[in-house]
């Protein structure tokens, strides 16, 4: 059997590893376009930055590592110009010699990526001080470009995985820094409530923000020497890194007639098999599905793309696995926070159907008496069936930790009350007695239930619409005069079994502390005397505060 990839970063290269793994008599043959095959794009920013020092730390395997270790044939500097399905044929040019030729296949796998786009009015070919950040091609140039001219101010425009990563490093490396996000909020992928501290910590590190703002005019010739706003912001700079997102590289694929799924990438099943005979697709040029949804889904991640590597490889030699679907789970770091996500997002899960109820939890990491450092959740549940759907973790510390855990959960389809059931590892250093993420179950079992909570966003909802209600501050007064949720009384917790005596037990009532523990306790006091409507604040005076805050 000849098994023919093409692409060779990380997708193709797991599908290669693993055939030969599986099977000695397999010929496996590899074409890539570029220079460099099996490198880290993850690891592309923090070369930039300088926090890597050497460019090969992102190139572990080379064409010869991969020839003695496993006799598999790797061609670099090949371009695939065309596959034919029917005739099981590619067609090859080799950019070193400039000649054609054409190979055969009993297997075909389509490895070929996503590219970067390049939106108005930018060109790459106008201008030589703009980049994308993708291919280790990319990463060259810009690094040489660095060295070359006096490098001063950076306008980055996008704010996704690749964006935020790159402002961090140049602005750590001594630049001024700048973002331009066309959408109203900075990393759109997350709630905007949960993006509002990663707005927090761009500023707080220098970074000037344009949101809601797209790039409307370039002056330069041949260089980018300043560029002009849509809302009329006039931003000088020395460099433009273009991050705005990527899309499947599916030339090859739609000239040969294959399918393409609802997400623009390729259509695959389980085994990552295309709709034409002995073709499959893997890594950011295939189609996922979502593990909560069902739903065709598309998430370009190079964890992803080692999966269904793998799995291809596998299948291709006889074996079982299967591709279970992804949650879209992603991590990363901005100056000294973690942001991290899993699963739905609150509008996803309504959009999918769902009844969401949703909760901020914002707790220690570990014990605040041996230095832990608050981290804020925000947790979804379906309020029917009580299964757990999503989170959403921001914080300083403690954060990788708590999202593989959840993510583990909704792999596995718990429910908001299995979170609270887990047993966790706890000592001071490493935890809290109740950990972060059984608090979260805990306090979404109790929303679900019996025990409402409102968020933010849905507080200052109702009070726009008039609607009846009464607001309980159950903190200190000094607490209190710091600042408070707009039309609260304050009626400290001590003070709360006598002070209700003006209160109206039949009108929506809302209490909350600092954070929402000692309300969700005022909460069942007032319930159990005789209060009909009580929830709690969300995350408290500080989730609501950082909410206006986010508005401003």
């Amino acid at each position: 059997m000849k098994i023919v990839v093409i692409g060779s970063v990380a997708a193709g290269t797991s599908v290669a590893a693993k055939a030969r793994r599986n099977d000695e008599t397999a010929e496996i043959v590899v074409y890539e376009e570029a220079e460099d095959i099996s490198y880290s794009v993850c690891g592309m920013p923090y070369f930039l930055g300088g926090e890597v020092e050497r460019l090969d730390a992102l190139i572990p395997r080379d064409v010869e590592w991969f020839k003695k270790r496993f006799e598999i044939d790797i061609h670099i500097n090949h371009h695939v110009k065309a596959i034919h399905p029917l005739a099981k044929e590619i067609k090859v040019y080799n950019k070193e010699t400039g000649k054609g030729s054409r190979e055969t296949y009993d297997k075909l796998v389509l490895a070929t990526g996503s590219y970067s786009l390049t939106p108005p009015p930018f060109s790459l070919a106008t201008y030589e001080n703009v980049f994308h950040v993708k291919s280790m091609d990319n990463t060259k140039a810009i690094d040489k470009y660095m060295k070359g001219h006096d490098i001063k101010h950076v306008t980055i425009v996008g704010s996704g995985f690749i964006g935020l990563e790159m402002a961090e490093q140049l602005t750590r490396k001594g630049l001024t820094v700048s973002i331009v996000e066309l959408a109203d909020q900075i990393f759109p992928k997350i709630d905007a409530d949960m993006a509002y501290h990663l707005k927090k910590e761009l500023k707080d590190n220098g970074v000037a923000l344009y949101i809601g703002d797209k790039v409307d005019t370039i002056e330069g010739n041949g260089k980018v020497v300043s560029i002009g706003t849509q809302k009329g912001a006039t931003l000088e700079t020395d460099l433009v890194i273009l991050a705005v997102g990527v899309k499947p590289n599916t030339v090859l694929a739609l000239d040969a007639d294959i399918e393409l799924g609802e997400t623009g990438a390729i259509k695959v099943d389980k085994h990552m098999k295309t709709s034409a005979e002995d073709v499959y697709a893997v890594g950011d040029v295939a189609e996922s599905f979502h593990r909560v949804t069902n739903q065709p889904s598309y998430h370009p991640l190079g964890s992803t793309a080692n999966k269904m590597g793998r799995i291809v490889g596998d299948h291709l030699t006889g074996g079982p696995l299967e591709f279970k679907g992804t949650l879209g789970t992603g991590i990363f770091r901005l100056f000294d926070l973690t942001v991290a996500y899993t699963g739905l997002s609150e509008k996803e899960a309504a959009k999918a159907g769902f009844d969401p109820v949703v909760i901020h939890n914002i707790k220690p990491a570990h014990a605040k008496y041996v230095g832990g450092q608050e981290i804020t959740i925000k947790g979804v549940a379906d309020r029917e069936s009580g299964r757990f759907l999503g989170a959403q973790i921001v914080g300083p510390e403690g954060v990788d930790k708590r999202i593989d855990v959840f993510a583990t959960a909704i792999t596995f389809g718990a429910t908001a009350e299995d979170l609270f059931h887990l047993d966790l590892a706890y000592a001071p250093p490493f935890s809290t007695t109740k950990d972060p993420v059984m608090y979260t179950g805990m306090v979404l079992e109790n929303a679900r239930e019996n025990l409402p909570v409102m968020t933010p966003e849905e507080l200052v909802a109702f009070q726009e619409k008039v609607v009846p209600l009464q607001i309980v501050d159950v903190r200190s007064p000094k607490q209190y005069g710091k600042n408070h949720v707009k039309d609260a009384v304050n009626i400290p917790m001590p003070d709360l079994r006598k002070g209700v005596a003006d209160l109206d037990r039949s009108v929506k009532t809302v209490v909350y502390c600092n954070k929402g523990v000692t309300s969700n306790t005022a909460q069942n006091l007032l319930l159990n005397i005789g209060f009909l409507d009580v929830n709690v604040l969300s995350g408290g005076n500080t989730n609501y505060q950082n909410y206006i805050d986010s508005k401003k």
